[in-house]
């Protein structure tokens, strides 16, 4: 069951929080990611409110817009949740779903933390990287690090670490290839997998578009 007072008072505080945030990883994000993960979960045997309350918190301080510091996200967030006198296990538990989440954090990476609680925020959060939004999100994030839209002498790189996948600043279309078009394959869950598969589909689709027009074909 979900303590709906708290549920209020979490979404009241990343508001909070993310004001002013980079359009691709603010408020809205977290409120599109909830939904997903309230969505998925329905389908799966979880608890309701570690999922709430992974999704809501799961970007509170993401390490991209503090130098890198992924220890940022977690320790806020568990400090608001024992203001709240939240259960400690499930502090505990929301803190290893923010830790483990990310894409960055799972490469190269085979001791990480494991329940279904993650892998229901982890596949709404990557819903959020497919189809219309994702791309949306993709290149408004690269205007916002004043990355080239595309530059065919780049090539993407398929075999990063993650110090590299970190470190890229790479034009803004090789993330397509480097992680987007790589998540439909990493879902966990069947309704995670269902919607990621027509997202998927979407984003080919664009991409076939942007290099017919790129190449003058039409």
């Amino acid at each position: 069951m979900l303590d709906h007072d708290l549920i209020e008072a979490t979404k009241n505080f990343v508001k909070k929080e993310l004001a002013g945030a980079e359009g691709g990883h603010d408020w809205f994000h977290i409120e599109r990611v909830y939904k997903n993960a309230l969505l998925i979960a329905k389908n799966e045997k979880v608890d309701q409110l570690t999922v709430a309350l992974g999704a809501l918190l799961h970007d509170i301080a993401d390490s991209k817009f503090h130098n890198g510091d992924s220890t940022v996200g977690p320790r806020v967030a568990a400090a608001f949740l024992i203001k709240q006198n939240v259960d400690s296990n499930i502090i505990n538990h929301v803190v290893k779903i923010i830790e483990n989440i990310s894409y960055s954090s799972n490469i190269g990476n085979r001791d990480v933390f494991k329940s279904i609680e993650l892998d229901v925020v982890q596949d709404a959060d990557r819903l959020d990287a497919l189809g219309a939004i994702g791309i949306a999100r993709t290149i408004n994030y690269g205007g916002f690090k004043n990355r080239t839209i595309y530059n065919p002498d780049i090539k993407p790189n398929l075999n990063m670490t993650k110090a590299e996948y970190k470190a890229s600043t790479a034009p803004t279309i090789n993330h397509f290839y480097e992680k987007l078009l790589l998540l439909k394959d990493k879902m966990n869950t069947k309704t995670g997998k269902k919607i990621a598969s027509q997202r998927h589909d979407f984003m080919l689709l664009y991409l076939k578009q942007f290099f017919a027009e790129w190449n003058g074909e039409k």
